[in-house]
């Protein structure tokens, strides 16, 4: 079945349809991860997002019962250059197309992504539709343009209730703010033997306090932190009582709540090959990023300072407190898909609120 996708500015590409079929609209934005594709479609960092995956041949491990990053698929569509329909791999449990499909995630398949990625890249980020049912293009290219990114997103994948992981644990106790927390996060800390509780996140300060924590961590998440004012007012009354911790919005979050501004970039950074120097030590890391903000450096206050900075283009991509316990950082040490050099953020997180306690 033929499917168009048709941006806001008027360019559009005809290909087949992948997955469901029907009408989506959301922000085209690009991912260059050469693996992984399940946990960008189980992430809900891409909520209401149409994600391009730049490297042509998608499918070809399929998909399995281990590899996801929450309960559900959260993206509003995907775009490929090739599906493959004959996957290969030991774990594999089904392919993407009929993973797509069971979760009604609308997709197009056969189309220029390197084209894609190249326009996105120069034009910027842009609300876009999938479509197998409409083939005029000038009313596809006009529902593009009527539509735009919702800002509620967060409200939509945080957790609906309070649970408790580790609950026997007696090393770490840990508030989990869930903005769209990935599943690797939590095994993180869990595997480093913190109990974390995780809350919604519209949660109040009376209720954190009530938990007694050691530390409290902000996840990542999808949108504009800046559309989430009250999780920022909550993080702002927390600051000197907890080490706090923060993830991708969880960092643009914690910089909000400190007195510093965001921005939103050109086509963002999503992918598992960012370069990322830590500026105390020197190294330069390959990260895992997925994120469309950034916190600006200037007119940060003179408490914070900047820790790390992608050498791509030299934004700021994490910050600690000069005096109290709280630093954040704007890439994934999860990775989930990409590379895991930086996990040992989770230990430093540890060694704060062990240092909190004494």
């Amino acid at each position: 079945m033929k499917a168009i996708l048709a941006l806001e500015d008027g360019r559009y590409f005809i290909g087949e349809s992948l997955g469901a079929k029907g009408e989506v609209t959301g922000e085209v934005v690009f991912n260059t991860s050469m693996t992984g594709y399940q946990e960008v479609l189980t992430d809900p960092s891409y909520k209401g997002q149409l994600v391009t995956m730049t490297y042509p041949l998608i499918g070809n491990y399929g998909v399995n019962d281990i590899d996801s990053e929450s309960k559900g698929l959260h993206l509003s569509g995907f775009i490929v250059r090739e599906d493959c329909d004959w996957p290969s791999n030991w774990q594999e449990s089904g392919k993407v197309s009929d993973y797509l499909t069971q979760n009604n995630v609308i997709g197009i398949k056969g189309i220029d992504t390197r084209a894609l990625t190249k326009h996105i890249r120069d034009k910027g980020m842009m609300q876009g539709v999938i479509s197998t049912e409409e083939s005029n293009i000038g009313k596809l290219v006009a529902k593009a343009k009527a539509s735009s990114f919702p800002k509620d997103v967060v409200s939509k994948v945080t957790t609906e209730d309070i649970y408790t992981l580790a609950e026997d644990s007696l090393n770490y106790n840990i508030a989990l703010i869930d903005l769209g927390v990935k599943d690797s996060i939590l095994d993180y800390l869990v595997d480093r033997g913190a109990k974390v509780t995780v809350l919604p996140a519209d949660t109040k300060e009376d209720v954190i306090r009530a938990l007694n924590p050691d530390g409290v961590f902000i996840s990542n998440g999808p949108g504009d932190p800046k559309d989430i004012p009250e999780v920022v007012e909550v993080v702002k009354s927390l600051v000197g009582e907890y080490p706090i911790c923060g993830i991708c919005l969880g960092h643009q979050v914690i910089g909000l709540a400190l007195g510093g501004d965001t921005y939103k970039l050109k086509f963002g950074h999503r992918g598992g090959n960012q370069p990322v120097k830590d500026l105390e030590t020197g190294k330069v890391f390959i990260t895992s990023q997925n994120h469309g903000y950034a916190l600006k450096e200037e007119g940060l206050p003179k408490e914070l300072k900047v820790t790390h900075r992608n050498l791509n283009d030299n934004t700021v991509e994490g910050i600690k407190h000069l005096r109290l316990p709280i630093f954040s950082i704007q890439y994934h040490p999860e990775a989930a898909p990409g590379p895991e050099d930086t996990r040992f953020i989770f230990d430093h997180f540890l060694e704060i609120m062990l240092q909190k306690a004494a």
